[in-house]
This record gives structure tokens, C-alpha cells and sequence, in this order.
């Protein structure tokens, strides 16, 4: 019987572990074996995760990316571990689509190239360069238009709530839905506090599993709680359940306004725009209209 994805993520976050302790005693046989194995997992992975998604018409991921409102901050999809990169056979990372899809299936929300390496970095063993970033959203658009649905996901814009125009330097998940992706006045502040709870939870879980989190992961953490009151005392490593309540209770704030104006703006787009604007926004120049002047 085949191994479900939950069980092949815990086996890869078990390799992960293995392997960074094999290269600080610098045994690079010993290094060599786990990554060969963790690359097998890995493609074991995928392929459960597509049979998985295929046969639930669902993308990647997908079970972590739901959530009850669009902006509300809920807890992080309950998993052992999130999927580590490994090294492919000629010692190259992930394409850089996944390792992005991965960063922000933690994140939870639209996020700056900056933060999606930030996160990557935090989580998995290679880095993403901020920069590999530069020509995704055009090249993935480009394989929208050329193949339609093809893939289970894509990574897209998200949208400005009045003229549903790319938001500028934010990147989405094209599983999510329209109000997700929609970014409105309270927007920022709401998703930078879904970020600070879903790396928290993130957190929490690597914890539990016996899973020490990285150095780069509690500094993560610490940038968010630092902006938000109530989440920590500026000594050691922030809290996670406390980050988590922090960001949970100043959310009730700005959730009902948000969820407000990215309700009315995705309502607009579904009438209004084809499937490949509402992934990647309507051009900024010439079409760009706000959302009053496209509601009859």
C-alpha cells in the first residue's frame, strides 16, 4: 500500500533532521545516502500529493490554503512538517514555482518576494534568491494562456480591491480563492497577521514533533511578534501560542471592514474579468478601471 502524503512528509522532515546532523560531523558519505533517500521520498511525495489531487479536483496544498473567511487568522494546516527541498540529482534546488508555492502555502497569504525567501529560508534546507523571483508571476501567466488548467496551480498575482490591477510585488496562489487574493485598504495588516500566525503554528508543530526550528525560523517569528502588541517581551524566542493569540485578537479589528471590501471587489471580478485576469489582474494601464465604473 502506497504511503499517504502526511506519512511521506514526516519521513522527509525525519530525513531533513538526519541529514543536517550528518553535515555538522561532516560525514559526506553518510550525507550523500540521506539525500539520495530524501529525493526518493520527494518524488514519492509529488506523486501522492497529484494522484491526491486529481482524484479531488482539488491543487496542491490545497487543504492547508482553505479557510472560513478570507482574512480571518485560523490556525496553520495541521501537518507533521512542511515539505523540505532537496537537492535534485544534479544538486539543484526545487524550480523555483515550488519553492514558492511552498513558501506560501506556510504563509497563508499574499506575500512579498522578500518574505517568500524569508520563509523558504526558514523552513527548508535551500535558499531562494529573491530575484529567481523577478519573472515568475510573467511566466506563469505566459503557461496560463498557453495551457489553461493544466497545472494544479499556478502562482499569480494578487489584486488591487479597486481597479483589479496587480498588486504590486505581492504573489498569490492561484488555489485561493478571489477573496484571498484580493488586497484592500486593511489588507496589509491583515495578512501580515495571518503571516505572523501561520509561521507561529508552523513553529508550534516542528516543536511538537521533536523537530528543533532553525535559528533563521525564530527570527522569523521575532520580526512579526515584534510588531505586534502583545506577542512578545523582546527576551529568548518568541512564544508561538502567545504569537498565535496576539495576532488572532487584533485581527478581530480589522476582519469584518477587510473581509467587507474584498467581498465586493472578488464579486466584481468573477462578473467581470476572464479567468486569466482574475489570476493575474487586468493590465495597470489603458483597461484598468476602477470597481465603481465596472459595476453597471
Amino acid at each position: 500500500m502506497s504511503a499517504s502524503p502526511e506519512e511521506l512528509e514526516a519521513r522527509m522532515a525525519e530525513l531533513r533532521a538526519r541529514l543536517r546532523e550528518a553535515v555538522r560531523a561532516r560525514d559526506r558519505a553518510g550525507a550523500d545516502r540521506i539525500r539520495r533517500e530524501l529525493r526518493q521520498v520527494e518524488d514519492s511525495w509529488n506523486r501522492a500529493v497529484d494522484a491526491e489531487a486529481d482524484d479531488a479536483g482539488e491543487a496542491v496544498g490545497e487543504a492547508a490554503d482553505n479557510a472560513d473567511g478570507p482574512t480571518a487568522v485560523q490556525e496553520p494546516p495541521h501537518r507533521s512538517a512542511s515539505t523540505p527541498a532537496a537537492p535534485n540529482r544534479l544538486g539543484l534546488a526545487l524550480p523555483v514555482r515550488e519553492q514558492v508555492h511552498q513558501s506560501l502555502t506556510i504563509l497563508g497569504a499574499p506575500a512579498s518576494p522578500k518574505l517568500i525567501s524569508a520563509a523558504y529560508e526558514a523552513f527548508f534546507t535551500d535558499p531562494l534568491v529573491p530575484s529567481r523571483l523577478a519573472s515568475l508571476r510573467r511566466d506563469e501567466e505566459r503557461s496560463f494562456t498557453a495551457q489553461g488548467h493544466s497545472r494544479p496551480y499556478y502562482i499569480c498575482a494578487a489584486l488591487t480591491y479597486d481597479r483589479l490591477t496587480p498588486a504590486r510585488g505581492l504573489l498569490a496562489v492561484s488555489t485561493w480563492s478571489l477573496e484571498r487574493r484580493v488586497i484592500g485598504p486593511l489588507s496589509p495588516r491583515a495578512d501580515f497577521l495571518a503571516h505572523a500566525a501561520r509561521v507561529a503554528g508552523q513553529i508550534e508543530r516542528m516543536c511538537a514533533a521533536g523537530h528543533e526550528p532553525a535559528e533563521a525560523a525564530w527570527r522569523l517569528l521575532r520580526r512579526f511578534a515584534f510588531n505586534i502588541p502583545g506577542a512578545y517581551d523582546h527576551d529568548g524566542h518568541p512564544d508561538p501560542a502567545r504569537v498565535i493569540a496576539a495576532a488572532r485578537a487584533e485581527s478581530q479589528v480589522h476582519t469584518a471592514n477587510d473581509e467587507s471590501d474584498r467581498r465586493g471587489s472578488a464579486a466584481v471580478a468573477r462578473e467581470k474579468l476572464s479567468d486569466a485576469q482574475q489570476l493575474f489582474g487586468v493590465a495597470p494601464l489603458g483597461e484598468a478601471r476602477t470597481v465603481s465604473e465596472t459595476t453597471p
